[in-house]
């Protein structure tokens, strides 16, 4: 299976580390999430996928070909920085886009027409970019990186600014791509919509893989499972603090969580429940979130507030 091959790079920019000995596969036709704090170094990696920058050292290559003789037109980049020509007509600047990256006119209007109208925006085709919505904007950048059919998509912070409406359009196109076979970069903020969205992630921080895997595998490395209980007679239940190897990380009003050791018998929690008199009407092992797994590897403190970083 063709797979994107990144093989211990480096870069530096002066006397600053932003990438140290980075490695990750990517493997053909996955939804692959690139996650991490401000400043981890994601943008500059995808930048070096796409042969915009160097890496000092190291290599990158698609189907054991260097990225560098990747033909262009099978690259479709999403700039976290945005890239649209805000004076042009929406349709202009796609079907300019698109002819740039080898379409044929008559293939280029079809796509126009059909992602314009699944994208709800069809009445927005003759307006100039600085006319429209934030959202609107954005999905017209989303359609710049595809239109041309590409095989790799590489998207910094797609999901930027959207609205709930807007965000759910977008991975809906998200899904169709992958339903099509094409193989998806993209980096997020929102670590709920990337456990929902990929097959394979990586963490990285401050230029280094921390962890890499399927979801699964990675939601599974630390260990430890989690727990969800709720007692109709005792809600705070404050005695699972004394518990030896139980750590209570939130308490909701319709469940508290904690998190156990994997040696740790879940059965222990019902036990410890029926002796202190408690009604047990919710008791569940659950998966570590990637959020969970986020704290734990990079810090409480590279966690983004709402709606911000992560995005470098």
């Amino acid at each position: 299976m063709a797979s994107l091959m990144v093989d211990h790079i480096t870069k530096s920019f002066g006397h600053f580390q932003a990438i140290t000995d980075l490695s990750m596969k990517v493997p053909e036709g996955t939804i692959f999430g690139f996650l991490g704090a401000n400043g981890a170094g994601k943008t500059t990696t995808m930048r070096m996928i796409l042969d915009i920058l160097r890496p000092d050292s190291g290599s990158i290559t698609w189907n054991g070909q260097d990225v560098r003789q990747v033909p262009r037109r099978n690259w479709g980049y999403l700039p976290e920085e945005r890239g649209l020509y805000p004076k042009m007509r929406v349709d202009e600047q796609l079907l300019f886009l698109a002819r740039l990256n080898g379409l044929s006119k008559q293939d280029a209007e079809k796509e126009l027409t059909e992602w314009l109208d699944r994208f709800q925006i069809s009445a927005n085709r003759k307006k100039k970019i600085e006319e429209l919505s934030k959202g609107n904007q954005q999905k017209v950048q989303f359609l710049a990186t595809i239109l041309h059919d590409p095989t790799i998509l590489v998207m910094d912070e797609p999901f930027s600014g959207l609205d709930p409406v807007n965000a759910n359009v977008l991975k809906e196109a998200f899904l169709e791509m992958h339903r099509r076979g094409k193989t998806i970069i993209f980096s997020t903020h929102q670590l709920e919509q990337a456990e929902e969205l990929c097959q394979e992630i990586v963490i990285i921080n401050k230029g280094q893989s921390v962890v890499q895997g399927s979801v699964r595998e990675v939601k599974r490395k630390p260990g430890r499972q989690v727990a969800r209980l709720k007692l109709d007679n005792d809600p705070e239940a404050a005695w699972l603090e004394q518990l030896p190897g139980v750590q209570v990380t939130k308490r909701r009003e319709d469940y508290i969580e904690m998190q156990l050791p994997a040696h740790l018998n879940p059965n222990v929690i019902v036990e410890a429940a029926l002796q202190h008199g408690g009604i047990i009407s919710r008791f569940e092992i659950a998966e570590p979130s990637l959020t969970d797994i986020f704290i734990e590897l990079v810090g409480m403190s590279a966690l983004p507030d709402v709606p911000s970083a992560l995005s470098a």
